[in-house]
């Protein structure tokens, strides 16, 4: 049997067990284990072992529990409610205030977590209920939560690049780096979309009643004070980091440390809080590093099928497309990869093979690593099957409709579309800010 038609059967074989429900990491690492010992015998075993070790002396891999330990302290100590409420009080005044505050709240809820799951959670339980109250659209704030949610695995620190960084070999802290500008000018095309939907539409985004927001400004400055606690933390984390003073993991030690200090001091720290703090993280950590393994023995066969030479033959030799055509065909089949898988399971079932090409191709993988994360934030919210649609869908009241889900994401799937062309064009985006701190 040939190794194109070896891959072949491997992919079908893993994507008929995630259809059946199966667990990611259980079916990558199944179809991993049972092709290396078909293929090698008793030897093939060295493969997963082998993964395994790499992972092991993988030092960056620490940051994974660390960062998402954080987003949790503060999420589930309240912090990230007294964030909502300096938005409530100081954007209350424009149209559409406390949407482009959810907006602004979503992306320091990505910079304490990393992960999208955690600004759909907080969003649905504090944000969407004051703004349905207060006469805001529900078709379009459904849409800004799930749009703002999308940014947790592209602004750092993104969860989703830790995972791609160990599966490309390619060095985190660059790769958090080059999230950094396309995550904050997709935040921003956001605020400009509403800023201007609700100039032209003011009853999609009613300025709040003057009562609502005024109190003297005392009041208001405590407000602030409160609520920008979580941006000081990851302003002084990452601070640390570009200044060199901290490596990467120890920047993630302080940001844990400095989150669980601050709600020690607001006396919001107790035991169920950590309980539940270390119940979440544990889960989420586990849940990477099984995924990670799987897909390090996947490509691992992979590498001895020379399954990506074959590929790189089909697309440039015999169908004859150029470098750019077969990146744009990559994409795409993110796309529609992404109407019924979430973006880690996509990563590891395809990374075997499209990495390694990419690089062939000759283009930058972490330029490509973030290309990966936006294109996934758009699958995330593509109909019929995209995960946030879904996530929004459990969590969201009952006045919510399916309908309105699928409706609210078309305008922010635009935006999205808008940004993945502009970094495509302009790879400096991505890659300016990284380039000008690794230039010595």
């Amino acid at each position: 049997m040939s190794s194109e038609l070896i891959a072949l059967l491997m992919f079908s074989s893993m994507m008929l067990m995630l259809m059946t429900g199966q667990r990611v990491f259980g079916a990558i690492g199944a179809v991993a284990a049972i092709a290396s010992l078909t293929l090698w015998g008793v030897g093939g075993s060295e493969l997963s072992f082998g993964g395994a070790m790499k992972l092991m002396k993988w030092f960056p891999l620490l940051t994974l529990p660390l960062f998402i330990y954080m987003g949790y302290v503060l999420a589930e100590s309240g912090i990230a409610d007294d964030l909502y409420k300096m938005f409530h009080v100081w954007f209350g005044g424009l149209k559409g205030g406390l949407a482009i505050g959810t907006i602004v709240l979503m992306v320091v809820i990505s910079a304490m977590n990393g992960l999208s799951v955690a600004g759909m959670a907080i969003g649905t339980t504090i944000a969407l209920p004051e703004l349905l109250k207060r006469g805001y659209d529900k078709i379009m704030v459904t849409g800004v939560i799930q749009a703002g949610s999308s940014l947790g695995i592209l602004v750092p620190p993104s969860v989703v690049l830790v995972l791609y960084g160990m599966i490309a070999r390619q060095p985190v802290g660059q790769l958090w780096l080059a999230g950094a500008i396309p995550g904050l000018m997709m935040a921003t095309l956001f605020i400009i979309y509403i800023a201007v939907r609700c100039n032209i539409q003011p009853e999609l985004g009613p300025v709040l009643p003057k009562e609502e927001r005024t109190m003297p400004m005392r009041e208001k400055l405590k407000l602030l004070r409160a609520g920008l606690l979580p941006l000081f933390i990851f302003m002084m984390m990452t601070g640390l980091f570009l200044m060199g003073i901290t490596s990467l993991v120890e920047s993630s030690a302080v940001g844990a440390l400095a989150a669980t200090f601050a709600a020690l001091v607001k006396g919001r720290l107790n035991a169920r809080v950590m309980e539940e703090v270390l119940r979440k993280t544990l889960g989420i950590s586990c849940m990477f590093m099984w995924i990670i393994l799987a897909a390090l023995a996947f490509g691992a066969v992979f590498d001895g099928l020379g399954a990506v030479n074959a590929i790189e033959g089909f697309f440039l030799g015999q169908l004859g497309l150029g470098p750019w055509e077969v990146l744009i065909l990559m994409q795409l089949s993110f796309l529609l990869m992404g109407t019924f898988l979430d973006d880690t399971a996509m990563l590891v079932i395809v990374a075997p093979l499209y990495i390694p090409l990419v690089d062939l191709l000759g283009f930058d993988l972490v330029w490509y690593g973030v290309l990966y994360t936006i294109t996934s934030q758009i699958a995330y919210m593509t109909p019929p099957f995209g995960y946030n649609l879904f996530l929004m869908r459990a969590m969201a009241p009952k006045e919510v409709t399916l309908r309105d889900i699928y409706v609210s994401i078309f305008p922010f799937v635009g935006v999205m579309l808008l940004a993945l062309t502009l970094v495509m064009v302009f790879p400096q985006i991505a890659l300016w800010l990284p380039n000008q701190f690794y230039a010595g």
